[in-house]
């Protein structure tokens, strides 16, 4: 046997160990809605983690045991910090006292819909800087398939450790739903796939001592940041069929809600997607472009998945021109009209308003010279064309009898729907949000 290969079993057993026992210290860059609920999940399973960000507040927080995401139960998160199972810092000079570490950064798009990596460049710099032999290194942020091995592991091999021998490199996409009272970061399952065996092994063993859910183990990085960019992908594209089909509906006059429902009762071969006023969330406006601009380097054009990105992006601009046409309706214009915004969350009964289709909706009431409020219970402020902007926390009678319009961007289950109804001029709902708006003689749906 090689030298190197009796090391490289050498780590594996150590690291293996110290996993298994929960004395292994765990890291984690990023501690935003994908990388908070995992550390609190490797803390609340027994390991000592170590939270990592270059932002001050969310350390100062943790810290503190100040909760900032929904997801997070806020008495696990003061437990597990009074206990010393989880602190906060920014400085990554401690990635010296962890066994292994996961990256959970934003990977946006740039203006151009390309990718724009930096955020896990730094953090890969960062973590090579201090890399210790025996260390296992996981990116969770999705990607392009390719970015595991092509951009993060050469950057982590200038640390002069070798990928698979002196330390392990791992993807292992997140799987996050704000909201969702089923599925958490606990019991989803997860998919894991190494740039050797040993470095799948491993970072199965970490997820495996921490989750419920399975561990599914795939061939490579790569396969696994593929099926997360499909898994978007798939949603991206079906989303943008029943937007495409709620526009036609309305032109037919049919209602597309109650022809969603009626395909449901299929017991096989459909599944439900919903229409809306454009996509939101960190995840399906943004991944399927991943994949679009990596497919040009193999000289091959993603018609569908651009078409779909083409139909969801321009849902604004269609509910823009129902909202006109509503308002004409009633002798008005669009300019000097008074339109009240519920909801500026991405989705129902959540605080994350990240790429949220209201804001393009609100430029556009801008640029048509419509005044608006926003109300959500969800969000404190939002930036806004370089402004604070700070929603109403809740609705008055008061605000709907103003309003020359109340648009339904998010049907949070807060709203008050008969109140709306009964004191709105006109509603126009995007969301289909509640069978008691009907008794309004002024009320449509998407």
């Amino acid at each position: 046997m090689k030298t190197s290969e009796i090391a490289d079993n050498l780590f594996v057993k150590k690291l293996m160990d110290r996993l298994n026992h929960k004395t292994a210290v765990i890291g984690v860059v990023g501690l935003g809605y994908v990388g908070l609920p995992l550390a609190v999940e490797k803390a609340k399973a027994g390991y000592r983690v170590i939270g990592f960000d270059i932002q001050e507040e969310r350390v100062r927080k943790v810290n503190e045991g100040i909760n900032y995401i929904g997801d997070v139960v806020d008495e696990d998160l003061a437990e597990i910090v009074k206990h010393q199972r989880l602190k906060a810092t920014t400085d990554y000079s401690f990635i010296r006292e962890v066994d292994a570490v996961a990256i959970c950064v934003p990977t946006p798009l740039d203006m151009y819909k390309q990718p724009n990596t930096s955020y896990v460049e730094n953090s890969a710099n960062e973590i090579a800087a201090h890399l210790q032999k025996g260390m296992l290194v996981v990116l969770e942020s999705t990607t392009y398939p390719g970015t595991t091995e092509e951009l993060l592991k050469p950057i982590l091999e200038k640390s002069g450790l070798t990928c698979g021998v002196d330390f392990f490199l791992a993807y292992s996409p997140e799987r996050v739903d704000p909201g969702n009272k089923q599925f958490n970061t606990k019991n989803t399952p997860k998919v894991v796939g190494g740039v050797t065996e040993n470095c799948t092994q491993v970072a199965a063993a970490m997820y495996e001592n921490v989750l419920e859910g399975k561990v599914h183990r795939v061939s490579s990085p790569a396969v696994g940041e593929m099926e997360k960019v499909l898994e978007n992908t798939f949603r991206n594209i079906n989303i943008a069929l029943v937007n495409e089909m709620a526009i036609l509906c309305n032109k037919m006059g049919i209602d597309v809600w109650e022809v969603i429902d009626a395909a449901a009762t299929k017991p096989y071969g459909f599944m439900p997607f919903y229409p809306g006023p454009g996509l939101g969330g960190h995840c399906i406006p943004i991944d399927p472009w991943y994949l679009t601009w990596k497919a040009r380097e193999y000289s091959y054009h993603t018609k569908l998945i651009e078409i779909a990105g083409e139909i969801n992006n321009d849902m604004p601009d269609y509910v823009i021109k129902r909202v006109m046409e509503i308002l004409n309706k009633d002798g008005k214009a669009l300019n000097g009209s008074h339109i009240l915004i519920l909801g500026v969350a991405y989705k129902k009964d959540i605080d994350d308003c990240r790429e949220s289709p209201v804001f393009p909706i609100l430029d556009k009431l801008d640029n048509g010279g419509a005044k608006w409020t926003v109300v959500d219970p969800h969000i404190n402020e939002f930036s806004f064309k370089d402004r604070k902007v700070f929603p109403e926390p809740a609705i008055t009678a008061d605000m709907l009898e103003r309003a020359d319009l109340v648009l339904i961007a998010t049907n949070h289950t807060a709203f008050d729907y008969k109140e709306i109804a009964l004191h709105a001029k006109a509603v126009f709902d995007t969301r289909n949000s509640s069978e008691e708006l009907c008794i309004n003689p002024n009320y449509y749906k998407l």
